[in-house]
């Protein structure tokens, strides 16, 4: 896994502490550790000489900041050179908690986008009561058309039956009402779309749901909705958590995210994660390489047995928002 030291609010020392937990929680797992050398010899030296034999230093000493324009991804970069770590075939998954604009454009020109998918979401799964809730977009395509949303749905059915063996995942649409005509224009253009786009695996479209519909999961499996509101949704439940005390027996609102649509593993943690969720994300790209599901995702979009990884568009035009 490529390891992204320099991302996040609180970077290096969090994304130092929770490579060593994941490193210290896995004894399969291998780290390409990108980002000033000084900074990977912090977490080298506290690990024992078999645990170091699982590491490999790539030095960068530039980074993207938060408050940068993703374009700035193009520079060489410690985000850049994950992804290019990831195309190359010296990694296998990268993760990173830099900011979510840059490393989505740092993945779509470094890796090339799925065909027919021009703007890539972020998945997020949330332990809802009847069980999980995969949500998205929750961060990388803020403004959305309607035939995107209606893309994001097929994405997310195919992300729930493989990752999480969801048999014949019920979709639905984010909205303010369950009643046809509810939403806003975008919401109204998408649900009739949504109502005769073929879904894989089996999936179905149940139509609107709203908010609680995601901690619930009593009426779906898959909550499509813009990145805008998919990034508050989320964030509002990592509060509503905190208030009531911390998060319910089997976890909280994640804090890391797959990113689906391009031709490789990628993980984008919270910008302000801690170590732990540094941790988690490492492991989320861990679990997603091992059980083969981005390739899966793509091989049930294009209806093959076997996806093809050598079929990507490269192109440059990239919306992040």
């Amino acid at each position: 896994m490529a390891v992204d030291l320099l991302g996040g609010d609180d970077a290096p020392a969090v994304v130092v502490d929770g490579a060593l937990r994941a490193m210290r929680a896995d004894p399969d797992l291998h780290l390409l550790l990108v980002g000033p050398t000084e900074v990977a010899d912090e977490l080298i030296a506290a690990l024992g000489p078999a645990q170091r034999a699982r590491i490999t230093v790539r030095p960068v000493r530039d980074s993207v900041g938060m408050a940068d324009h993703p374009s700035a991804a193009r520079a060489e970069s410690t985000v850049r050179a994950v992804v290019t770590a990831v195309r190359d075939g010296t990694a296998d998954a990268l993760v990173s908690a830099g900011a979510t604009g840059a490393t989505v454009t740092a993945a779509v020109l470094g890796l090339g986008r799925w065909p027919e998918i021009r703007q890539p979401a972020l998945v997020a799964t949330l332990p809802a009561v009847a069980g999980p809730v995969v949500l998205l977009d929750v961060g990388g395509t803020l403004e959305p058309r309607p035939a995107t949303l209606a893309r994001h749905a097929v994405l997310g059915a195919a992300y729930a039956a493989v990752a999480h063996s969801v048999a014949a995942p019920r979709v639905g649409l984010l909205s303010v009402g369950t009643e046809a005509g509810k939403g806003d224009r975008v919401r109204r253009a998408t649900d009739p779309l949504l109502s005769v786009e073929p879904l894989p695996g089996g999936a179905h479209y149940v139509g609107l749901v709203e908010g609680y519909d995601v901690t619930l999961g009593a009426r779906a499996d898959v909550v499509v909705t813009d990145g805008f509101t998919g990034n508050v949704l989320l964030k509002a439940i990592e509060g509503a958590y905190a208030m009531a005390g911390g998060p319910p027996v089997g976890g909280g609102a994640p804090r890391a995210a797959a990113l689906l649509g391009v031709a490789g593993t990628v993980v984008v943690c919270h910008g302000s994660a801690g170590a732990d969720d540094v941790a988690s994300g490492i492991a989320l790209a861990a679990h997603l390489w091992r059980r083969h599901a981005i390739d899966l995702v793509s091989a049930l979009l294009d209806g093959d047995a076997v996806a093809d990884r050598s079929d990507r568009s490269t192109d440059t035009e990239v919306r992040t928002s």
